[in-house]
């Protein structure tokens, strides 16, 4: 029996959802709200059997969709979230950051209270095998995470439609729109919440000479977090937006008292030069204390799953477990409370980086 899949939005990150969900057995794309004619143009030879709507309204009242896919621009999520709500209950997978200001916190809580069905916020980074492998063994090969370091070295900010992605205002800031990924793994793989952020950077090389209807960007380029948990560990997330001839775009760093693992992370595939020869091989390296040699664990990724997205793979290994929660087979991975703390710490540290002064945090939904 086929599972049926409306979608919202159909930019750059939709057409990936849509390449992977046509990868998984017994699945079709059925509708699509997409109001750009570049983008639809683009989902319709992806989908070719999907059926295109000119609202969120008519794709809600749809008949015959198992699922919703909400892969729109940032600061849309919060209020599509509410409308799907007012109309239908069906299973949503909702791309980050799930909210981009602070005062939609109390949407948020009203919709885990109120909705009736599964709601999944897409954190991608979980399911790259390198990183999902790291989660797995951190606790057993560092004795108990102390320190954990995640380093971004990437490309810029790429073309969106409406140039959306340039502005704060509508992004939340490029520690919401890019950094709640790594936020989220943070609370992961040290297994406790965070109650202090401290974070410096700025915007110091990316879009400088870029102007929108007068206005120039205002996003950061690159920053330092440094965030402290409940438990005693503390993490922190080092990001560069230029830094694209990165050998692995990123590495993850878990030390305990009884050693060290790392997860290494290529960038896309079509953004590695063929002149730099074949792209790196994703992978583990373990360094216990004991005096033994690190070990290396190569984690390579299947090419179709490489060619269906940007992301190395994960975004089919979510959509194989969502798909499991739609059919009822299994249960949401990402909550709504995992998307909003992931947002909440992004906030604190654009905060901090404003101020020069740590923040304090707390849980975001009450």
């Amino acid at each position: 029996m086929t599972t049926h899949y409306g979608m919202i939005g159909c930019g750059m990150m939709g057409q990936e959802h849509i390449k992977n969900i046509n990868l998984l057995p017994d699945t079709a794309v059925t509708a699509i709200f997409e109001p750009d004619a570049g983008m639809a143009a683009i989902a319709r030879d992806l989908a070719p059997g999907a059926i295109f709507v000119d609202s969120l309204d008519a794709l809600v009242r749809f008949t015959g969709l198992d699922a919703l896919v909400i892969t729109s621009p940032n600061f849309c999520h919060a209020e599509q979230l509410e409308q799907i709500a007012a109309a239908v209950s069906l299973p949503i997978l909702c791309e980050k950051p799930l909210y981009t200001d602070a005062a939609d916190t109390a949407r948020i809580a009203r919709l885990r209270d109120t909705y009736g069905a599964p709601i999944w916020v897409a954190m991608e980074y979980r399911y790259m095998p390198p990183i999902a492998a790291l989660i797995k063994q951190a606790a057993l090969e560092t004795g108990g995470i102390k320190m954990l370091t995640i380093r971004e070295h990437r490309f810029p900010f790429l073309e969106k439609v409406g140039d959306w992605n340039r502005f704060n205002s509508k992004t939340g800031g490029t520690l919401v729109e890019k950094c709640c990924h790594f936020f989220d793994l943070m609370r992961l793989i040290v297994q406790s919440d965070p109650v202090r952020v401290m974070a410096s950077g700025g915007q110091d090389v990316n879009h400088l000479d870029e102007t929108y209807d007068g206005h120039t960007p205002d996003i950061l380029d690159n920053a330092y977090v440094i965030v402290d948990f409940a438990n005693g560990a503390r993490a922190m997330l080092e990001l560069s937006m230029f830094a694209e001839g990165s050998e692995y775009q990123e590495v993850v760093h878990a030390v305990g008292p009884h050693g060290k693992i790392e997860s290494y992370v290529p960038g896309p595939t079509r953004f590695w030069s063929q002149e730099r020869g074949l792209p790196p091989t994703p992978h583990l390296l373990i360094s216990p204390r004991t005096g033994e040699p690190p070990r290396r664990v190569e984690i390579p990724v299947d090419p179709q799953l490489l060619e269906a997205g940007d992301h190395n793979g994960s975004t089919f290994y979510q959509h194989e477990r969502f798909l499991q929660v739609v059919r009822g087979r299994g249960e949401v991975e990402v909550t709504l409370e995992d998307g909003a703390w992931a947002v909440a710490i992004g906030m604190a540290a654009q905060q901090s980086l404003s101020t020069h002064e740590a923040v304090k945090i707390s849980p975001p939904l009450r």
